[in-house]
């Protein structure tokens, strides 16, 4: 008997690791509540008389001085014979409302350099996912040459189709 007494007491005892659990669910639960809390301006908010509205937190910029010239639409025959393709292209020039009647009187000239370089663009080129980005690059730096330094801003694609 004095053997099984050794081995009960040798043993050693389990400790349970519930408590390590209900402290871990306890703090998490608090520090929720504590960023709830602080989050929604229940503590550590300013002091206001009226209640926090995020519509009134918003500062509204004025828009630039800006005006939009519409282009004709272009129809641009890529390739020849059997095999010919069309490119239908329309944009607006961005440009400041003082030289919008400027940029229309130069319209003609705008659309004549349009017509030009889209049809010197190959057709393997117009095909590439990127080529949108470079021909609008190259298209808006040949009207700011044609309309002056500072007349136009930018060139708007409003649609490009290939077919």
């Amino acid at each position: 008997m004095a053997d099984t007494d050794l081995a009960v007491q040798a043993a050693p005892v389990k400790k349970s690791k519930m408590p390590l659990f209900a402290g871990l669910g306890a703090m998490a639960l608090l520090g929720g509540g504590a960023f709830y809390a602080v989050y929604s301006g229940l503590i550590l908010a300013p002091a206001t008389s009226e209640p926090h509205t995020a519509a009134e937190d918003i500062v509204v910029a004025a828009l630039p001085d800006i005006a939009f010239v519409p282009l004709d639409a272009l129809v641009i025959q890529l390739g020849s014979g059997n095999s010919a393709r069309h490119l239908l292209f329309r944009a607006q020039l961005e440009v400041a409302s003082a030289f919008q009647a400027d940029v229309q009187l130069l319209l003609p000239r705008v659309m004549d350099v349009l017509n030009g370089y889209l049809r010197a663009v190959d057709i393997a080129e117009l095909e590439d996912s990127s080529a949108l980005i470079r021909l609008r690059a190259q298209m808006l730096r040949r009207v700011q040459i044609v309309t002056g330094e500072g007349r136009v801003r930018d060139l708007l694609v409003t649609e490009f189709v290939v077919n």
